[in-house]
């Protein structure tokens, strides 16, 4: 079957919006805004989610196809798909329910349960809670020390606290509860930490694995945005059998959640080669050296072959669906 041309389509890169992360879906958007001209494309249009006349430009410019390039609330979780469905406007990534649910942490880990692969222990609590004592304590003995707390929906390592004694626990569930998001705790998993790229629609192959390496105490947003020189390791040193692993489960939690397009999954690998899921990423960072694209390049792809892809595979999605 002969391949598209999809660069005679009219593209619109969504980026920017109110979420923590407008910063850096702005570095998103720009990079993959000239990642699209070189790749041969000649209509692309950057437009800010945040600006007054954004849905009246969308709407009214005529484009073929949105390449999202938004991160956390408004973008990430379902709500700009939403509106793309409703314009009939395809788009990349994934659709409004997986979206949505690869957003919410604690139903994300529902569903990689059933999937049959191995996450976190953790409790999802209701935000501006405080805990009694007796409920803290509960649940220090219950997952241990140290622990994670984090928002249940947000992204970036925004507001997610490492607490290492049983003191700092009432600020973290403060921090992580502050902008109306459920929280989730989970017990900390130690090990090596790697992401695993994925690409692909209805037959989905993992790229190669990520290993993220640093000094603090995780992988926080200092860490992730400086140089990835200085963080990625590709391919990631692990055992063949457990590299494997970790990309066949990667390619699971891309199906288990409905993904469409690409998705990075997360994980910790521990001492016994088990790979454990932390979070599924629908809109992984896009600007060149971000995770997904280091990874893509290592398998021969260049930024702006995947950004073309991507493109293509969301035209694919709106074919499936009809």
């Amino acid at each position: 079957m002969e391949r598209t041309d999809v660069t005679q389509y009219r593209v619109a890169v969504l980026a920017g919006g109110w979420s923590d992360e407008r910063d850096v879906s702005m570095s998103s958007g720009r990079a993959c805004e000239e990642a699209l001209r070189q790749a041969g494309f000649a209509s692309v249009e950057l437009l800010d989610v945040a600006s007054e006349d954004f849905v009246t430009n969308l709407a009214g410019g005529c484009f073929d196809v949105a390449f999202v390039a938004m991160h956390g609330r408004y973008g990430e979780d379902g709500c700009i798909q939403g509106l793309l469905e409703v314009l009939h406007l395809p788009y990349t990534f994934s659709n409004v329910l997986a979206s949505a649910v690869g957003t919410e942490k604690e139903v994300a880990k529902v569903l990689y349960r059933e999937a049959g692969i191995p996450v976190p222990a953790g409790v999802d609590l209701a935000p501006g809670k405080p805990l009694s004592d007796e409920e803290a304590d509960e649940l220090v003995e219950r997952l241990g020390l140290p622990l994670f707390v984090k928002p249940a929906a947000n992204g970036s390592s925004f507001g997610v606290t490492r607490v290492s004694d049983r003191g700092a626990l009432d600020e973290a569930l403060r921090l992580a509860g502050s902008a109306g998001d459920r929280v989730l705790v989970e017990s900390c998993v130690s090990g090596t930490e790697i992401t695993v790229p994925v690409l692909g629609n209805d037959a989905p192959v993992a790229l190669p694995v990520v290993e993220i390496s640093f000094n603090s105490e995780f992988y926080d947003l200092k860490v992730k945005y400086e140089p990835s020189e200085l963080h990625h390791i590709i391919p990631a040193r692990l055992a063949p059998e457990v590299y494997a692993r970790a990309q066949e489960l990667a390619v699971r939690a891309h199906k288990a959640l409905g993904c469409r397009g690409a998705s990075r999954s997360d994980f910790i690998v521990c001492e016994d080669g088990t790979p454990v899921i932390l979070e599924t990423n629908t809109i992984p960072g896009m600007t060149s050296t971000s995770l997904l694209p280091d990874s893509a390049r290592r398998a021969g792809i260049e930024f702006p072959e995947l950004c073309r892809r991507l493109v293509e595979l969301a035209l694919e999605g709106r074919e499936a669906r009809r």
